[in-house]
């Protein structure tokens, strides 16, 4: 009888899950606290730290020793010495200057050193009614003033009297004109509204700008032909244009001209300035004033 041989199995092998316990406990994150704690109490951290803080304190301590050459007589000038270029014209008030100081209420004294300086200057005269536009401030051993200044085209005719204007429509101070400057220039009449500002300031009427803007096209010719006035047209729509506006010349000798439209009119079939100055020319020749 042959014997069986059983064939043993391999045990099996106990494989044990391990899990984790939960402590509820996070690792510290870099910015937390703690850890920032830690990096700034790293040698290398305290040095940096020590070497910033000293440099700063020493920084201080040199800057208080350190003189300021601002106050120093050589580096100051008197604001009233300010060089306009170029300089200003006949028409402009001789202390034009001092009004800015007054008017800005600018020290008597100022210094080259200021580094605010040149813009502070440059916002004084900015503001006067006088200047156009400040081209340049310039500090040298004074400071150099380099202005485009306003120049009168016409006397604005009012009930109340004369108001200059330049080219653009630009209020001028009446207080800067006298009888006999306010002769020199055309007038304007036929003009309903006032001055919508101070000096300085646009009239506020395109009516005033388009004639002011013939006026300066007129040029010297206006005295040649003998005109006065520029007549403005009457306001009748609120939404008028410089090319709606007509304007009329009045003669010393009372004729009454159409001139057309303002010298920027874009109107198309408009003559251009010359050729209008020409047919007054040749009116005057032919008729007189």
């Amino acid at each position: 009888m042959s014997r069986k041989t059983s064939k043993k199995r391999p045990a099996k092998k106990k494989v044990e899950v391990v899990e984790e316990e939960d402590t509820g406990e996070e690792s510290p994150s870099l910015f937390s606290p703690s850890s920032l704690i830690r990096l700034l109490f790293r040698p290398k951290v305290l040095l940096i730290l020590a070497v910033a803080v000293t440099g700063l304190f020493f920084f201080q301590k040199v800057k208080q020793q350190i003189p300021d050459l601002s106050q120093r007589e050589e580096y100051q000038i008197e604001t009233k010495e300010l060089s306009l270029q170029p300089s200003p014209p006949h028409y402009v008030p001789i202390d034009i200057v001092d009004q800015v100081i007054k008017r800005s209420k600018l020290p008597a004294q100022v210094s080259l050193l200021d580094q605010g300086l040149v813009l502070k200057i440059a916002d004084a005269f900015q503001q006067h009614p006088w200047v156009e536009k400040v081209i340049s401030v310039r500090k040298t051993n004074t400071v150099e003033v380099e202005i485009q200044f306003r120049k009168p085209a016409a006397m604005v005719e009012l009930k109340q009297g004369l108001f200059p204007v330049d080219n653009a429509g630009v209020l001028l101070p009446p207080e800067d004109f006298s009888v006999s400057d306010a002769r020199r220039f055309p007038i304007i009449t036929g003009v309903s509204s006032i001055p919508a500002g101070l000096a300085g300031t646009s009239w506020g009427d395109l009516s005033v700008t388009g004639a002011a803007q013939l006026a300066e096209a007129l040029g010297p010719h206006w005295k040649e032909l003998g005109i006065v006035s520029i007549e403005v047209p009457p306001r009748v729509a609120a939404d008028v244009t410089l090319d709606d506006l007509i304007y009329r010349l009045i003669t010393a000798g009372g004729s009454e001209i159409v001139w057309g439209r303002s010298p920027k009119s874009q109107r198309r079939g408009e003559l251009r300035v010359d050729q209008k100055i020409g047919k007054l020319e040749k009116y005057y020749r032919d008729y007189g004033g």
